[in-house]
């Protein structure tokens, strides 16, 4: 048996937890029990191999197949210009942040953290 994540169930699953304090410390406790729970070559590795998925500009048709799959699900006409604009900058601006975040917040955290990140990159 397949279940599927509803949109409105996740967004109503995000509402609450955005309106009720209690609910955002408990998630943010739990994602930081998980996160700070792992080595730091296990948080390169997620962060790395994150960056490569949601990212990946080395894939153009990866993006092309999910924005003209996400129109055609919405009844949206997929329009191959705006769909090429989107591909050649959405993820430069998205590397670009992750990379930002990378090297603002997680070299405040875990150094070797970052030294690890890098070796890998390398």
């Amino acid at each position: 048996m397949c279940h599927r994540i509803s949109p409105t169930g996740l967004t109503a699953f995000a509402g609450v937890v955005v309106i009720n304090n209690r609910g955002m410390v408990a998630v943010k406790s739990v994602l930081n029990e998980i996160i700070y729970g792992l080595s730091d070559r296990a948080k390169a590795f997620i962060l790395i191999l994150f960056i490569d998925i949601f990212v990946a500009f080395h894939s153009p048709h990866g993006w092309e197949v999910v924005l003209q799959t996400l129109a055609s699900h919405l009844g949206i006409p997929a329009h191959r210009n705006v769909i090429f604009l989107f591909i050649a900058t959405f993820p430069v601006i998205l590397d670009t942040i992750f990379k930002y975040w990378i090297f603002r917040y997680l070299n405040q955290i875990s150094l070797s953290a970052v030294a690890t990140l890098k070796n890998m990159n390398e």
